[in-house]
C-alpha cells in the first residue's frame, strides 16, 4: 500500500481553519465525505470523535492521525490537513499539532487499517520532510510532496 493508493489531491487541504480538537474534525470530516458515499460528515465525526476519547491521536512532534473504521464503505480513505498556526489536539508533546492525517477504513479491514497506518507512521517519521510540508501553503505543494516523500519507501 502507497500513499497515492488512499490520498487523492483533492483530499489535501493546505490550511485547516478550525482552532480547536472539535472544529478540525468536523473539518477533517466534510473534507472526507465525498469520498464515503453513504456515510455523511456527522456520523465521520461520531467515529473520530470515538477514536479520541480513547486516547488522542495526536502523536507528538505536531502530528495527528485521527482515524476510525466504518462499515459502509469499501476502500481505506485518506485526507492530509496543514494547520500553520497549530491546534491543541491534545498531544503527547503537549506541543501544538499542525500536521493531520485522517484515515477512515472499512470495519471488516483492520490489517488493511494498521498497514496505512503504519505507512503515514513512517512518511512523517523525518523530521526535514515534516517541516517541509508546516512550510508548504498550496494543495499542489503539499500533495507532491507528500508524493515524492512517499515514493522513497
Amino acid at each position: 500500500m502507497t500513499i497515492t493508493d488512499i490520498l487523492a489531491r483533492e483530499r489535501v487541504l493546505p490550511d485547516l481553519k478550525g482552532s480547536t480538537k472539535a472544529e478540525v474534525l468536523e473539518e477533517l470530516a466534510m473534507m472526507l465525505d465525498g469520498d464515503v458515499a453513504g456515510v455523511g460528515v456527522p456520523a465521520i465525526v461520531d467515529v473520530l470523535r470515538e477514536r479520541e476519547r480513547l486516547n488522542s491521536t495526536a502523536i507528538g512532534d505536531g502530528i495527528a492521525i485521527p482515524h476510525g473504521r466504518v462499515s459502509n464503505i469499501d476502500d481505506v480513505v485518506a485526507g492530509f490537513a496543514r494547520s500553520a498556526s497549530g491546534v491543541d489536539f491534545d498531544s503527547v508533546d503537549r506541543r501544538p499539532t499542525h500536521l493531520f492525517f485522517v484515515l477512515l477504513a472499512p470495519d471488516d479491514a483492520a490489517a488493511l487499517h494498521l498497514k496505512a497506518l503504519a505507512r503515514i507512521s513512517r512518511l512523517l517519521k523525518d523530521r526535514d520532510f515534516r517541516g517541509r510540508l508546516v512550510a508548504l501553503d498550496t494543495r499542489d505543494a503539499l500533495f507532491d510532496a507528500i508524493l515524492a516523500e512517499d515514493a522513497k519507501f
